[in-house]
């Protein structure tokens, strides 16, 4: 009983504990508002939407170089300011040059045979900017445990989007309002997130010392060098349903794999994301103060296996009546695509939240490759799928691609923390 009590009490769990409320807070409003957007709007408007936000996340990972990552690891404050300031200006410069980007709209648009994007391209450089900046000030709050901040903008964000979305959509606003709710919504929240952080945790960060940024370029690299093109692989590939198949199978057919997405991809967002933040932190402490890491990861995976198993098993079976109910019978096939996706969503579970282990250990490198098993295993399903002819197909192909190489991914982040602590074991 006192262990339980200890556990309760101690710092992890409160932090973990005060970030997934705000987030299932944050989540909750954003999901009850989708039964009534899904009514306002069609399909074809949710996959203009989740064609410019997967161009947007695609700029978002170039944006600072990854160097937000490494905010978190420096063992002295000046060089994480520095690291920040660093991911600050490549951020400016990314901005600028997507800006530059619009002159090409039309091309752009014309590509993924989508003209409505042109439409609101010019948007881009603002949501890339704001989006990047999060990132900076994300990881920064991180390193100063100012969890409060992160949970505050998760809860804005959540607020100003779902409103702006309903307000854009009963004004009849139809076409690109959810576009213009998806950049307002992270500019307002970031200023408000920086007003009320301004004293304590964003006023250290002002004075720009270039040698120290310089240093921490160098000192980081492998962020650009290995986790850049890790993510970037990571996020291209599986934007590729989007991409490869928007041409192919037209807007419609997106629209219901975007809400399959979101829907899927949201209740385990909110718990990996509060995880992923503070385990992050208490890890690289521990790496710090020389202390294993096994005994925390055995804890999490079991914990993790026996809250997601049995709730997955029960979804399969009413994900297609719960889909019509809740958004319409026109929906329905978001549900059927959310069952292949099960699988998946469980690796991801585990692996999102300890990802971080590979940029404590600094073994970028490796987890590059994975990302390159993950890429090509979600090419060859997605190719499947265009051969037959079935949008289907091609989604049940990635899907099962992603859970292999995900799956993968983790044992190998295991074997990470299973042989630091054996080092650990040698030295003592």
């Amino acid at each position: 009983m006192s262990k339980l009590t200890d556990f309760f009490r101690n710092d992890l769990f409160r932090n973990v504990g005060k970030l997934l409320s705000a987030s299932v807070i944050a989540q909750v409003i954003g999901l009850l508002v989708y039964p009534v957007l899904t009514r306002l709007y069609s399909p074809d408007d949710f996959g203009l939407l989740t064609l410019f936000l997967n161009i947007g996340n695609i700029l978002v990972i170039l944006a600072t170089a990854e160097y937000h990552y490494a905010i978190v690891l420096p063992a002295e404050e000046k060089d994480a300011r520095a690291t920040f300031h660093w991911g600050f200006f490549l951020l400016l410069i990314t901005s600028a040059l997507v800006a530059l980007s619009v002159i090409f709209r039309h091309p752009i648009a014309a590509l993924f045979k989508s003209p409505d994007l042109a439409r609101f391209y010019w948007l881009m450089p603002l949501l890339v900017f704001f989006m990047g900046l999060w990132n900076l000030l994300n990881y920064w709050y991180i390193r100063q445990k100012e969890y409060t901040r992160i949970s505050g903008y998760q809860f804005s964000l959540s607020i100003l989007s779902a409103g702006s979305k309903l307000g854009f959509g009963y004004a009849g606003f139809l076409s690109g309002g959810m576009i213009w709710s998806m950049v307002i919504a992270p500019a307002l929240s970031s200023f408000l997130s920086i007003s009320l952080a301004f004293r304590k945790a964003i006023r250290p960060l002002f004075g720009v010392d270039k040698s120290s940024s310089l240093q921490m370029a160098k000192t980081y690299r492998n962020f650009p060098l290995f986790t850049l093109p890790r993510d970037f692989v990571n996020l291209l590939v599986g934007q590729l349903p989007v991409f490869v198949l928007t041409p192919c199978f037209g807007t419609r057919d997106v629209g219901f794999w975007g809400m399959a997405v979101l829907l899927g991809f949201a209740p385990v967002s909110m718990i990996t994301k509060a995880l992923y933040q503070v385990l992050y932190q208490y890890s690289t402490a521990r790496v710090h103060e020389k202390q294993p890491l096994m005994p925390v990861m055995r804890r999490f995976t079991r914990w993790t296996t026996l809250v997601v198993v049995p709730g997955f098993i029960l979804l399969y079976f009413i994900l297609p009546w719960l889909t019509r109910v809740l958004f319409g019978a026109e929906w329905v096939e978001s549900g059927y695509m959310i069952r292949w996706m099960l699988p998946w969503l469980y690796a991801v579970a585990l692996t999102s939240s300890t990802c971080f282990l590979s940029d404590v250990f600094m073994k970028q490198k490796l987890g590059l490759y994975f990302e390159i098993l993950l890429a090509v295993l979600r090419v060859l399903g997605v190719a499947l799928g265009i051969w037959l002819g079935s949008f289907t197909w091609a989604i049940a192909g990635y899907c099962i691609g992603s859970f292999l190489a995900v799956m993968a991914q983790y044992l190998w982040l295991i074997s990470l923390c299973r042989d630091y602590d054996k080092s650990l074991n040698a030295t003592s």
